[in-house]
């Protein structure tokens, strides 16, 4: 009997990726539309660093998550973009001097260095404005308020002091330290992990179907991924 090859993670992906990518690039092109006028320079900025590529993991879970769930892909569009705009908005931060100082990103200068270290401020506290707006907006295939109000609290929980800015904070202090296995994976844990569990949940709450038990499983799962997430990157 001949034993079945084992699925690579990379296929697995790609398999999955192929049917969400091009949805998600759609609508972040359609969420950062050029207007014109005066904030044309930061828009264009916003757009250079979002639709530049990249992985696409984080909305990707969303989908996968609210899609298994039983929520419709229009349903999804809104969180998924939202939560790959705040991590580009996390990018463009982290690659500033004052943070990691990094000159490329995806093979290309960075914001600060393709525009000014000025100009990728704006286009971070844009971007993490922008998302906030998108999860919000009112539309016929949005989440019922109470739905989209719990993933306003999912997404601002991931970015705020019990998330990402925690783990950057916890990184920037460790700068010539050495960490602790478990310093080093609540750092991990808050400064990914948390949006990746976020990616997670936004997909969950989408579909307004599961029970608390499933809730707190899926939770459990979201937290885990993000940990295996940054190991494995």
């Amino acid at each position: 009997m001949t034993r079945p090859q084992p699925i690579a993670p990379t296929d697995v992906y790609n398999s999955i990726g192929t049917k969400y990518r091009e949805r998600i690039e759609r609508v972040l092109a359609e969420c950062l539309a050029l207007e014109g006028g005066s904030t044309e320079r930061l828009i264009e900025a916003m757009r250079y660093s979002t639709l530049a590529g990249g992985k696409r993991v984080r909305p990707l879970l969303v989908y996968v998550t609210g899609a298994a769930l039983g929520a419709t892909l229009e349903r999804l569009d809104a969180p998924a973009a939202a939560v790959e705009l705040i991590h580009v908005y996390s990018l463009v931060h982290d690659d500033l001097p004052a943070m990691d100082n990094d000159d490329l990103r995806r093979g290309r200068p960075t914001c600060h260095r393709a525009f000014d270290e000025a100009t990728a401020v704006l286009v971070g506290d844009a971007l993490q404005a922008l998302a906030f707006e998108v999860l919000v907006c009112d539309s016929p295939a949005a989440a019922p308020p109470v739905e989209r109000l719990k993933m306003l609290q999912i997404l601002a929980r991931a970015i705020g002091t019990r998330g990402m800015a925690g783990g950057q904070a916890i990184d920037l202090a460790a700068v010539g330290k050495s960490l602790t296995g478990a310093e080093l994976e609540s750092m991990h844990r808050l400064k990914t992990g948390a949006l990746i569990h976020a990616s997670v949940m936004l997909g969950v709450v989408s579909a307004s179907v599961a029970s608390p038990s499933n809730f707190r499983a899926l939770s459990d799962f979201g937290w885990h991924l993000g940990l295996a997430f940054q190991i494995q990157d």
